[in-house]
C-alpha cells in the first residue's frame, strides 16, 4: 500500500500559499484493507474513506470511463492494479496532478505543512510525481488539461473558471480553451445540475477577483448557456455620464472586483452581479419593454434564482437591491418622508442587519466604475443615520394609546409611520 497527497494541497503549498484542505490517495489497496485498518467509508459512487484520527479524506486510485453526458455519467474503477499515474490521468488540469510521497512525513502519517512556504523534503523533485509537468504550468501560470479526458465532464469549465479568479495572473493555454470552447458547442455543458453550476460559482465569486471567472466563461461560451441574464450585458451601452465605461458588462466586473475588495459577503457580491440584469437585450415577448430596468432586473433574477436554486438569503438581498439601487444612489436629495418610505421598502427597519448588506452592495455599484473606485459614498452613512432615528420611535407606546382611543390597525401603522418620518426630518436638520 502507498499513500501519496495529490490536488489542490501540492499545487497551494508548491505555490507557498495556506494549505486548508487534503486530499489522499492510495495505491494497491482494497476497501476492506482500509477498513481493517479503522478508515470509515464515506464514498458512494467510489470508493473514499475518512482517516479514523485526522478525518482527512483517503481515496482508492481509481480510473474513470464516460457513460453518459453530464456531470454523474461516470464509471468508476477502482482496484489495487490501478497505478498512481493512472489516478492523475483522470484529473482535470496539469497543476492539480501533482502527487507527493507520503514516505516523506511524520510519524503520524500526515504531511507536516506548517511551514510549507519554505522547501522542505516532500517539495524535493525525487519526493514528486509529476507526470504531465505540472510543475512548469505552475511556473509559467498556465491552465492546461491533462488529457483530452477534460472534455466528458462539464464542471471542469467551471472550476477552471473558479481558479482563474483565485489565480488571476494564471492563463487558459490555447488548446484548453479551444477544448472548452467545443465542449460548449456540443451540448456537454447543458447537462449541468443547477446545484453544482451554483456551488461553483459561489466559489469563484468570494475569491480574490471574481470578474476573471466571467471573462474565462465568456471566453469559452459557457456564460451564454449558464447565465444568459449575465452574458448579453456585454455591448449594452450605459449612462456615458454617469458610467465612464459606457459598457454595462465591463461595469458589472469592476462591480464585483470592488464588492471582494471590500470584503463582502456572498449575498452581497450576488447582489452586485445581478443588480443592472433588467439592462439586457432580453425580448420583448419575454420581459415587456414598459417596465423600468429595475422591475426587469427583478423579474430576471426571479428566474434565475429558481433555475439554480439560490439560497433565500442570496435571491431577498438580490432582489432588493435589483428594486431599489437606484433609489439609494439618489437618496441624497430625498427629504424625510421619502427616506421613510424607502427604508420601508427595503424592510430595513425589520431587517437592519440586510440593508447594512443592501447598502454596501450599492455602494460596490457607486465605486466599481472607471476613475471612481476612490470616491466616498454618503449615502450609506446618511441611510443609517436615517433608519437609527427611525428605530428610536417608541412604537408601543404609539400603538397603546392609540388603542385606548378606539384607533384601528391601520391608523396605528399611519401614526408609526408619521412619528417616524417626524424623528428622520429632525436628525437631517
Amino acid at each position: 500500500m502507498q499513500i501519496y497527497l495529490v490536488g489542490g494541497a501540492v499545487r497551494d503549498a508548491l505555490l507557498g500559499l495556506p494549505v486548508t484542505d487534503r486530499d489522499w490517495v492510495v495505491v494497491g489497496a482494497t476497501p476492506d484493507e482500509l477498513i481493517a485498518q479503522g478508515f470509515v467509508p464515506v464514498g458512494k459512487d467510489f470508493p473514499v474513506f475518512l482517516h479514523p484520527h485526522t478525518h482527512e479524506e483517503y481515496a482508492l486510485a481509481r480510473t474513470e470511463r464516460k457513460t453518459a453526458p453530464g456531470y454523474h455519467g461516470f464509471a468508476i474503477h477502482a482496484a489495487p492494479e490501478v497505478t498512481l499515474e493512472d489516478d492523475l490521468a483522470r484529473r482535470d488540469l496539469t497543476i492539480n496532478a501533482i502527487a507527493a510521497h507520503a514516505d516523506c512525513t511524520r510519524a503520524t502519517g500526515q504531511f507536516d505543512l506548517k511551514n510549507a512556504t519554505t522547501p522542505t523534503d516532500w517539495q524535493k523533485p525525487a519526493n514528486l510525481v509529476d507526470p504531465f509537468r505540472g510543475q512548469q504550468d505552475l511556473a509559467d501560470k498556465v491552465f492546461r488539461h491533462v488529457s483530452a479526458a477534460f472534455s466528458e465532464d462539464p464542471v471542469r469549465i467551471l472550476r477552471l473558471a473558479r481558479l482563474a479568479a483565485r489565480f488571476p495572473d494564471f492563463s487558459v493555454a490555447p488548446e484548453t480553451l479551444q477544448l472548452m470552447r467545443d465542449m460548449v458547442a456540443s451540448g456537454e455543458v447543458d447537462h449541468l445540475v443547477p446545484e453544482r453550476v451554483w456551488q461553483e460559482l459561489a466559489k469563484g465569486l468570494m475569491e480574490a477577483t471574481p470578474s476573471r471567472m466571467f471573462e474565462v466563461l465568456r471566453d469559452c461560451g459557457a456564460l451564454a448557456r449558464i447565465l444568459p441574464e449575465v452574458n448579453q450585458l456585454w455591448g449594452v451601452p450605459q449612462r456615458a455620464d454617469y458610467h465612464p465605461e459606457i459598457d454595462t458588462g465591463t461595469h458589472l466586473m469592476l462591480v464585483l472586483d470592488m464588492a471582494a475588495r471590500l470584503g463582502a459577503a456572498l449575498p452581497v457580491r450576488l447582489a452586485c452581479l445581478t443588480h443592472d440584469l433588467g439592462k439586457g437585450n432580453t425580448p420583448a415577448d419575454v420581459l415587456p419593454r414598459h417596465l423600468g430596468h429595475e422591475q426587469r432586473s427583478a423579474q430576471l433574477l426571479k428566474g434565475l434564482a429558481q433555475r439554480l436554486r439560490l439560497p433565500t438569503e442570496c435571491r431577498e438581498l438580490a432582489d432588493v437591491t435589483a428594486r431599489e439601487h437606484s433609489n439609494i444612489h439618489r437618496s441624497g436629495d430625498f427629504d424625510a418622508a421619502s427616506l421613510v418610505r424607502l427604508l420601508e421598502r427595503c424592510d430595513a427597519l425589520r431587517k437592519p442587519q440586510r440593508f447594512g448588506q443592501i447598502l454596501l452592495a450599492c455602494e460596490c455599484d457607486a465605486r466599481g466604475r472607471l476613475g471612481l473606485a476612490e470616491s466616498p459614498y454618503p449615502q450609506r452613512s446618511r441611510l443609517l443615520a436615517a433608519l437609527a432615528a427611525a428605530q428610536g420611535i417608541a412604537t408601543e407606546a404609539i400603538a397603546t394609546e392609540a388603542i385606548a382611543t378606539g384607533a384601528s390597525g391601520q391608523k396605528i401603522g399611519e401614526l408609526i409611520h408619521l412619528a417616524r418620518v417626524q424623528a428622520v426630518k429632525a436628525s437631517l436638520s
